[in-house]
C-alpha cells in the first residue's frame, strides 16, 4: 500500500468527556479498517459534539482542505457533531471537496445528494436527542431542588444490567442492536462485552 493512499484515509473518534473509554470506536472502526484492507490517520478528541471548537476535529477540517484526506471514517455521524447545522454544514464541505465519508456502525456511506439528505435526518435526530436529555436533566435537578434537596448528579451504579443477557446477545448482534435490545447506551454494552466474549 503506498504511503500516499495510507495518508488519504482519516479516522475520526470523540467521547464527550476525559472519563469516557474511545476503544469502543477504536475497535469497531479497526475491524472495518482491516476487511477493506487500509490502514489510517487518526484523529481524537474528548470534547462536547455540540460545537466543533475541537483540536483533533480542527486538525482533520486542515488537513482536508489541504487536500491531505479523501476519505473519513468515524464510529457514528453524531461522533462528528450533535449539532444540525454545524453537522450538515460540514458534511456539505467536505462533499463539495470530494470527501468520502463512511459511519461504520451505522454502515452508511456518505456522497452526494443523497447522502446529505441521509446526513440531514441523522443529525436531526442527533440534536433532537441531546435536548431531550438536557431537558431530563434540567426536569431532575428541579425536583431535587424542591424537595429541599441538592442536586448531587447520579450515583455511579444507578443504572442495572443485565451483564450476562448483555454477552449473550452480542454473540449475535451487533453494539447498536445489543444496547436497543437492552434499553440501555452503546457505551454500557461496550463496557461489559466485546464481540469476542
Amino acid at each position: 500500500m503506498t504511503s500516499s493512499k495510507i495518508a488519504s484515509v482519516a479516522v475520526y473518534v470523540r467521547v464527550s468527556t476525559v472519563g469516557q473509554n474511545l476503544e469502543g470506536q477504536k475497535a469497531s472502526i479497526q475491524a472495518w479498517l482491516d476487511g477493506q484492507g487500509l490502514t489510517a490517520k487518526w484523529y481524537e478528541d474528548k470534547a462536547t459534539g455540540s460545537n466543533l471548537d475541537r483540536p483533533a476535529f480542527e486538525q482533520l477540517q486542515r488537513d482536508i482542505f489541504q487536500g491531505k484526506v479523501k476519505t473519513v471514517v468515524c464510529y457514528k455521524l453524531d461522533r462528528l457533531s450533535r449539532n444540525l447545522a454545524d453537522g450538515i454544514k460540514t458534511l456539505t464541505d467536505w462533499l463539495d471537496k470530494g470527501v468520502r465519508l463512511v459511519a461504520v456502525t451505522q454502515q452508511l456511506d456518505f456522497s452526494g445528494a443523497a447522502g446529505k439528505l441521509i446526513a440531514s435526518v441523522l443529525f436531526a435526530v442527533s440534536e433532537m436527542e441531546t435536548e431531550t436529555r438536557k431537558e431530563r436533566q434540567a426536569v431532575g435537578i428541579a425536583a431535587a431542588k424542591t424537595k429541599g434537596g441538592v442536586y448531587t448528579g447520579r450515583k455511579a451504579g444507578s443504572i442495572t444490567v443485565d451483564v450476562d443477557r448483555i454477552k449473550e446477545l452480542r454473540k449475535t448482534l451487533s453494539i447498536s442492536e445489543t444496547a436497543r435490545a437492552m434499553g440501555c447506551s452503546e457505551r454500557t454494552v461496550t463496557k461489559y462485552a466485546k464481540p469476542s466474549d
